[in-house]
């Protein structure tokens, strides 16, 4: 595994960025690609980073999304609570209680409002996400003057080591694979491909993929793959629907995916002892590759999945063995591209 893989996904994580609000995400994207290919980003704030021979016409387009859940502020109450709705799928059962930031005219630390147990009779529910409130521990004319509607929230966490070659963080959804992307860029580097390769780093997967869209528009590329992270084995969740931490990466099958490009993939994995499981989906994917494949007159696309734990919660965990693995898979794919 390459030496600071760690601190690229760390510096990756630590950089906020909520659907339409990418930009501190994507600069710290772009400062990790600069080194490795040449970097653009386009009308709907898509990084892309360019790598192969810009010459042939075999091109692929491998994608991973930018942007993390978080919330949006609705409205400042008259009492200095900061409403706020959901900005992307964000899981609402874990906001109560929840250390937050706000990122208004300057950073504010906050916590969503939660009703004391002992005032509950233990009957409770988790009210829908606007219904809820942040509090910043202002009067309602000083946040006024540091918060404005529209202002974005992000759980305020640090990346953090956890046993072995595990880590924890907000937003590894979906930097882990931005990170696989980086380190594949890396790869490619010290051995250029012969195909073109277009990295996209795209935005507002979680609001419905529409920086992959019109991405994958601008790309015209003759393939593509799309990372993203899957569901990993915890308790809970069914084998048969899930990876495992440190399994390797999780190759996509479904109807909008092809299949080719998938088998492919399980055959480089084997070839090159990585890791990998199969992942079959009897309908759509719910990822950017479901956008990506119908782009234009259509684009043959596989989809390759980092197992995570405890996704859309401010305490994402995968292992970097993983994303190292889904590095070495992409760029043997690419190094196999004719």
């Amino acid at each position: 595994m390459s030496d600071g893989l760690k601190e690229l996904l760390f510096r990756l994580c630590e950089a906020g960025g909520t659907p339409g609000g990418e930009a501190d995400a994507r600069k710290a994207a772009e400062k990790e690609f600069a080194p490795y290919a040449e970097t653009r980003t386009d009308a709907l704030g898509n990084l892309t980073a360019d790598a192969g021979d810009p010459d042939s016409k075999n091109h692929i387009l491998v994608d991973a999304h930018l942007d993390q859940i978080g919330l949006i502020v609705t409205e400042i109450d008259r009492d200095g609570f900061l409403r706020i709705d959901r900005c992307g799928g964000i899981d609402r059962r874990v906001l109560p209680g929840t250390a937050v930031t706000v990122c208004g005219k300057e950073r504010l630390s906050g916590v969503v409002c939660c009703m004391p147990p002992h005032l509950t009779g233990g009957e409770e529910t988790v009210p829908e996400t606007d219904r809820m409130s942040v509090d910043v521990g202002r009067t309602a004319e000083t946040a006024r003057k540091l918060v404005r509607p529209g202002d974005r929230i992000l759980f305020r966490t640090e990346p953090k080591c956890l046993l072995g070659t595990r880590v924890s963080a907000a937003g590894l959804d979906d930097r882990a694979s931005v990170a696989a992307l980086v380190r594949c860029a890396q790869l490619l580097a010290e051995r250029p491909p012969r195909c073109r390769v277009t990295f996209l780093c795209s935005t507002r997967e979680e609001v419905g993929g529409q920086g992959a869209v019109t991405g994958a528009y601008l790309a015209d590329p003759a393939r593509a793959v799309a990372v993203d992270v899957s569901f990993a084995a915890q308790p809970g969740v069914e084998p048969e629907k899930c990876g495992r931490l440190g399994g390797g990466p999780m190759i996509g099958f479904a109807p909008i995916l092809n299949r080719p490009m998938g088998e492919t993939l399980l055959a480089l994995a084997e070839k090159n002892g990585i890791p990998c499981k199969r992942d079959v989906m009897g309908g759509d994917t719910g990822t950017n590759s479901d956008a990506i494949a119908v782009t234009r007159a259509g684009v043959p696309t596989a989809l390759v999945s980092i197992p995570e734990r405890h996704m859309h919660t401010p305490a994402e965990i995968v292992d970097l063995r993983d994303v190292e693995n889904t590095a070495r898979l992409l760029a043997e794919y690419l190094w196999e591209a004719e």
